[in-house]
C-alpha cells in the first residue's frame, strides 16, 4: 500500500515559488513528466495547506517537479522505508547494495522490522547514508549497544570502545568523551549510593535507572561533529 509519508507542506510551498511556479505548473510537471495524470493544482494547494498528504509516489513526483530530492519535502525520516524513499532509491536498488533478496527487502519495509546479518546490515547503513542513531534504531541494535553502554560504564570504558565503534561504524576517537563522562556518572551515582548505604549493602536503584536509560543518555552526548 502507497500509504503518506512525513511531509513538510512549508518546504514545498518555499520551494515552488522560489522557482516562480505555480501550483498549475507543478501539477503539469507531476502530469507530463511523471504520467501522474491525475494531479491538478487542487492537490499542489491541499498538500501545502497540510489539508492532505502526498502518497510516496506523489511525493517522488513532486520532488522531480520542484527539482529537489525528496528529503528535502520530508519531515525527519523514522523508518525503513522512509529513510530509502528520502535518498530518492527504489527497493530494488537498496536490495541489491545490502545482498538482500528484493521480496525478503519489501517484507522488511512492510512488517518495519530489519532481519538482515552484520553484513547487509553495514551495508545497508552505507546505502541509505544513516546517521548511528538511526542505523541502531533500523536494524534492531538498541539491545546491543545498551549492553556494550553497560559494560562500558560499569568496568572500564576503554576495553568497549572499539566494540561500540564497530556497532555503530565509526571513530573511536568521537567515543572516547562520551564514554569517559558516562563511566564518570554511573561511578559516582553507585559510589553515592553506598555512601547513603553506611557501609551495608546498597539498593543500587540510581544505578539501575541509569542503565535502563543508558542508551538515551549515550546519544545526548554523542556528536560525530
Amino acid at each position: 500500500m502507497d500509504t503518506p509519508l512525513p511531509f513538510n507542506a512549508r518546504a514545498a510551498r518555499i520551494l515552488r515559488e522560489k522557482l516562480g511556479m505555480a501550483p498549475g505548473h507543478v501539477a503539469y510537471g507531476m502530469r507530463a513528466s511523471y504520467g501522474m495524470a491525475h494531479i491538478t493544482p487542487d492537490h499542489i494547494a491541499a498538500w501545502e495547506r497540510g489539508t492532505a498528504l502526498p502518497s510516496s509516489s506523489e511525493l517522488t513526483a513532486l520532488a522531480g517537479a520542484l527539482w529537489c530530492n525528496p528529503n528535502e519535502l520530508m519531515g525527519a525520516p523514522r523508518t525503513l522505508r522512509e529513510h530509502r524513499i528520502a535518498r530518492g532509491l527504489a527497493a530494488e536498488d537498496v536490495a541489491r547494495a545490502t545482498g538482500v533478496d528484493l521480496d525478503a527487502y519489501h517484507r522488511m519495509e512492510e512488517t518495519g522490522q530489519w532481519t538482515g546479518s552484520k553484513r547487509q546490515s553495514a551495508n545497508l547503513g552505507t546505502a541509505l547514508a544513516l546517521p548511528p542513531r538511526d542505523f541502531i534504531a533500523i536494524t534492531g541494535l538498541e539491545d546491543e549497544l545498551a549492553r556494550l553502554l553497560g559494560e562500558a560504564v560499569s568496568t572500564r570504558w576503554q576495553a568497549h570502545i572499539r566494540g561500540i565503534a564497530r556497532l555503530l561504524a565509526v571513530d573511536r576517537r568521537a567515543l572516547q568523551d562520551p564514554l569517559r563522562d558516562m563511566h564518570q556518572e554511573y561511578q559516582t551515582l553507585m559510589a553515592a549510593t553506598l555512601s547513603r548505604a553506611s557501609g551495608t549493602t546498597a539498593s543500587g536503584e540510581d544505578g539501575r535507572r541509569y542503565l535502563d536509560d543508558i542508551v538515551n543518555h549515550f546519544w545526548s552526548r554523542f556528536t560525530t561533529d
